[in-house]
């Protein structure tokens, strides 16, 4: 039941965005100044979440490397795998940003 429930809303929300993605030739020519700011504001709001991220994960790592060094290599793997997974989240809003220009 659950998951009939979310694979309609999922369909649901495909069919309702599927109208974003239409533009018209002259509005693709036509750049408003509004798209740089939103470019800018999303660049922006993904850089310091992205590093706000990363300096908490290197800060919890450090702690329980320090409180734990026999777990230090497990630690780190698991680090190295979070700090990849913010970063891409942070180059996905780079993405974004070009789309919007």
């Amino acid at each position: 039941m659950k998951k009939g429930l979310v694979l309609g809303s999922l369909l649901l929300a495909l069919l309702v965005a599927v109208p974003a993605f239409a533009e018209e030739a002259e509005a693709a020519a036509a750049k408003s100044p509004w798209q740089f700011a939103g470019a800018a504001f999303v660049l922006g709001i993904a850089a310091f979440a992205g590093a706000f991220g990363q300096a908490k994960a290197i800060a919890a790592a450090c702690t329980a490397m320090g409180r734990n060094p026999g777990a230090a290599g497990a630690i780190r793997l698991a680090l190295i795998l979070g700090l990849a997974f913010i970063e891409s989240l942070v180059l996905y809003a780079l993405l974004v940003a070009f789309q919007i220009l």
